[in-house]
């Protein structure tokens, strides 16, 4: 039984290959050599992308960092200035308030108030049964 697969070698292991035998050993060695010369430029031309790629990303992120950087600025400008304005809103929000507040908020109390004790007898007498309009089966007065 043949194998039908081929073992491909690897430029380094041509090249060395190439070397070690001596009948084969010129085409190998170019071959090798070549080969060694193809995988360090495309190695090369592929860490090249890579650093394109980073640098673009990382242009892209500064100017992200830079626009949150201008939005945690404004944030903190406006923090600033609610703080300053602090005491003053403290100040103002325990002045006396008007009469009319209160009293609107005391008649919609005792309305509240109202409609829940209207609801609480409705509720009460429905829960109570109803005397039935037919006459009782036993006798209510008891017979001495």
């Amino acid at each position: 039984m043949s194998s039908k697969t081929r073992v491909r070698l690897t430029p380094s292991q041509r090249l060395g290959r190439g070397l070690k035998y001596s009948t084969v050993g010129p085409v190998d060695v170019g071959r090798g050599a070549v080969g060694l010369g193809v995988e360090s430029v495309r190695t090369s031309a592929s860490w090249v992308g890579d650093r394109y790629r980073r640098s673009k990303i990382a242009r892209e992120l500064k100017a992200e960092l830079a626009a949150a950087q201008q939005t945690i600025a404004s944030e903190v400008a406006a923090a600033q200035e609610v703080l300053a304005n602090l005491p003053e809103a403290l100040s103002n929000a325990r002045k006396p308030r008007r009469r009319g507040r209160r009293l609107l908020f005391v008649g919609v109390g005792v309305a509240v108030l109202a409609g829940g004790a209207v609801t609480f007898s409705i509720l009460r007498r429905s829960a109570q049964p109803e005397p039935s309009p037919l006459p009782p089966s036993v006798e209510v007065a008891p017979k001495p």
